[in-house]
């Protein structure tokens, strides 16, 4: 349970940087950026602190008055509090999911990447669905999807598709969907009618800024050289294609479009992203234990889902939910579900963890 002691330290410091704010002149710009964002964030905590202490502020007067004289003020007053009673648990758990630890990266944007993995044709159109789902549920939250990079299948969907999904907070929802993805269903070319099994894997890797990663020149080594053609007019002629190679860790990224200038800044992007997704798992694996109160372990070669078509059901393994909603999960309206259970199942194991810690 949240003390008032907390919840008053709490308010106190959100009074103090409206104030602040409110004199910008007595600070850097710096600072003023710094006091800004924090009490930006400290938004949603305070209005959860300020019902619960409005909450326990009512149970005490309702209290009061169930020992009165009056016996009608007696009687409203206790199913006041008794309501009230079952709502404070509620209000408590919601402000301390506001004060769980946040991940850094949360409010970023994403890199996405989806693999053809097992399955030949059959798991290239499956990684076009996955993408398609990703754009769709994109769109519905407000964000933007730029391709960056496709490898199309000759029989259709992708071989390896790179995005980048911008807006506000991608990870905090993207980042439980990197993994093993599995659909079972009957191809369009089994003539005898049996399911297949296929998978396409699912990197999410938080969008790098330039002070997150420092690239020093003397660790890359770019290669230019001819982008491949379908022939005809259509083949380059000139040495557009980028290849970036960081040589500390030997990532390679490889960008063939027609401009030399966009495939090198799109290769950067990516190696950025990249490398900057090294250094998050390392931290993390440092702090193994803290990785419980994870939903999975974060390994991308982790199967996490199966897309049944013949089920018409989406089955999330870690967390173990089953939902008979295919059509509208790979129409993006639905992922929306699978999302929400998984950053609630994700907070609930770290506050257990919290709780125990106590």
């Amino acid at each position: 349970m949240i003390s008032d002691e907390r919840i008053d330290m709490l308010l106190t410091r959100h009074e103090y940087l409206e104030h602040s704010l409110a004199t910008p002149g007595e600070f850097s710009n710096e600072e003023f950026v710094k006091l800004s964002k924090e009490y930006s964030d400290l938004g949603p905590v305070v209005e959860a602190a300020k019902a619960l202490k409005e909450g326990r502020a009512e149970i005490a007067d309702l209290a009061e008055m169930m020992v009165g004289d009056d016996a009608d003020m007696k009687e409203m007053a206790q199913e006041e509090f008794l309501v009230l009673k079952d709502k404070l648990p509620e209000m408590d758990r919601a402000l301390s999911i506001q004060l769980l630890p946040k991940d850094a990266a949360d409010e970023r944007s994403a890199i996405l990447e989806i693999r053809a993995g097992t399955g030949g044709d059959e798991a290239a159109l499956f990684a076009g669905d996955l993408f398609r789902m990703y754009e769709r549920y994109a769109a519905s939250q407000g964000w933007k999807v730029e391709m960056i990079s496709g490898s199309a299948s000759e029989a259709g969907g992708f071989k390896e598709v790179v995005a980048n999904v911008a807006g506000k907070g991608v990870f905090a929802k993207l980042k439980f969907e990197s993994g093993v993805h599995r659909v079972q269903r009957v191809p369009t070319t089994e003539s005898s009618g049996r399911i297949h099994t296929s998978a396409a894997t699912v990197a999410v890797l938080p969008e790098a800024e330039d002070v997150d990663i420092n690239l020093r020149a003397e660790d890359l080594r770019i290669d230019t050289m001819r982008a491949s053609g379908s022939g005809g007019q259509h083949v380059n002629t000139t040495d557009s294609a980028v290849r970036i190679t960081h040589l500390p860790t030997g990532i390679m990224v490889v960008q063939s479009e027609k401009s030399q200038h966009k495939n090198r800044d799109k290769a950067m992007k990516i190696l950025r992203a990249r490398l900057f997704d090294m250094e998050r798992e390392k931290i993390n694996s440092e702090r193994s234990e803290n990785r419980k109160s994870q939903v999975g372990s974060g390994d991308r070669s982790e199967r996490i889902r199966t897309y049944n078509f013949p089920q018409g059901r989406v089955t999330d393994h870690r967390i173990g939910l089953t939902l008979h909603k295919l059509d509208a999960i790979l129409a993006g309206d639905g992922l929306s579900e699978m999302v929400e259970a998984l950053i609630t199942e994700d907070q609930a194991a770290k506050l257990s963890e919290m709780e125990a810690a106590l």
